[in-house]
């Protein structure tokens, strides 16, 4: 018999073997527990769009978005109904999840809401997914008129936040792959040659190490490394250069974002002493990750030590994020997000230094909280500054 996400262990299955697949009990369970959670929010039910939600809920995965209406119904005491487009039913039947629920389909020149329109409390309040389309929306509330509806990041924010076994393998595979590409990207060469380059070598290790997606490259050089979220441009990478390495994507539907920063020559002690600095805040985020501990306790933990340092100021961001089927999702490591970290959240922790017009320095590893109460480690590279020619 297969077990559902509840009963299963939440310790991470070697990441060099393949993930089990997912199964219609699985996402039979995932769909259950979302539709209690829908009830204990006071919710009538929630209306899922095609989008990471979907996915994860059913394992349907539209192969492009569409004008068409496709909403998965999941009402408390009810059997879940994924309202369908006709033309597109066929493949709707074939999603892992799809012998867990009912498959209704509408065809062009019918009204799909409609059809939807039956499958809800004409008064309920119903928690709608992010992706969903402000017309699908607008087109249920005329027929509904009595309806009302709130987004799930609001209501419902850690619907994903929990992952089980086979979730969890996925991820700790994701990260070994992440850290066998900064393994190779070591062996390049920097000096002379543009942030692109360096990029599209990250770009292809992740592919060449079973990504199926990479949704990202930072290769910050020099000034350009005091720019969180800069995209790798035209810049001719110089000896003597900060290199902030970002990179990350999808490894079986699930994510990997790891970050290093490294030094093209010897570096000066300043830059020494900042990377330092940068590395045990890191840690002291990590030793922050226990049972009984709020997310924002492991932004308070890795803050602190930059605070303390003279340095709190060009700390200008949030010390981490979820990730699960996005590569950015709640929960979030921030001030004021008192939830607790529960076994099988999975998360960043990345904190940073950002010099303007000079350099800046980040560390990033995923993280979970295992059962034993303690943190591990996804990517498990040095952390210290490896120098590159």
């Amino acid at each position: 018999m297969t077990q559902s996400p509840e009963s299963r262990s939440t310790t991470p299955e070697d990441p060099e073997s393949a993930p089990a697949p997912f199964t219609a009990d699985d996402y039979r369970a995932r769909m259950a527990r979302a539709a209690d959670s829908a009830a204990a929010a006071g919710l009538a039910g929630l209306l899922v769009a095609p989008g990471p939600d979907l996915t994860y809920l059913t394992g349907y995965q539209p192969t492009a978005s569409t004008e068409r209406l496709t909403v998965l119904v999941l009402v408390p005491g009810r059997d879940p109904v994924l309202v369908v487009p006709t033309l597109e039913a066929p493949d709707a039947a074939k999603a892992a999840g799809a012998a867990a629920l009912t498959l209704r389909d509408w065809t062009d020149g019918k009204d799909p809401y409609a059809v939807t329109a039956p499958l809800l409390d004409a008064s309920g309040r119903f928690g709608v997914s992010d992706n969903a389309w402000a017309m699908h929306l607008l087109g249920l509330q005329q027929a509904l008129p009595g309806t009302s509806y709130t987004a799930l990041t609001d209501s419902l924010p850690m619907l994903r936040a929990v992952k089980d076994t086979h979730e969890l393998a996925r991820i700790a595979a994701a990260g070994a792959a992440a850290d066998r590409t900064y393994g190779e990207i070591l062996k390049v060469r920097f000096a002379g040659r543009k942030e692109s380059d360096v990029a599209a070598d990250l770009a292809a290790l992740l592919l060449g190490f079973g990504h199926s997606q990479v949704d990202f490259t930072v290769v910050g050089s020099g000034p350009n490394g005091a720019n969180p979220h800069h995209e790798a441009g035209d810049r001719t990478i110089e000896h003597g250069d900060m290199v902030v390495l970002d990179f990350g994507g999808l490894k079986h539907g699930y994510g990997s974002d790891t970050t290093r920063t490294v030094h093209v020559g010897e570096p000066t002690a300043e830059e020494r002493r900042v990377h330092d600095l940068v590395r045990e805040a890191q840690q002291a985020g990590f030793e922050a990750v226990r049972t009984g501990a709020a997310c924002q306790d492991v932004d308070r933990a890795a803050r602190r030590v930059i605070a303390d340092a003279g340095y709190g100021e060009y700390f200008i961001h949030r010390t981490g994020h979820g990730i699960g089927v996005t590569t950015h999702e709640p929960p979030y490591m921030i001030e004021g997000e008192e939830r607790p970290i529960v076994p099988g959240m999975c998360f960043s922790i990345e904190p940073g230094v950002y010099l303007p017009g000079r350099f800046g320095v980040r560390i990033e590893d995923i993280v979970t909280l295992t059962e034993d109460g303690t943190g591990r480690r996804f990517n498990n590279t040095p952390r210290e500054m490896a120098l590159v020619e």
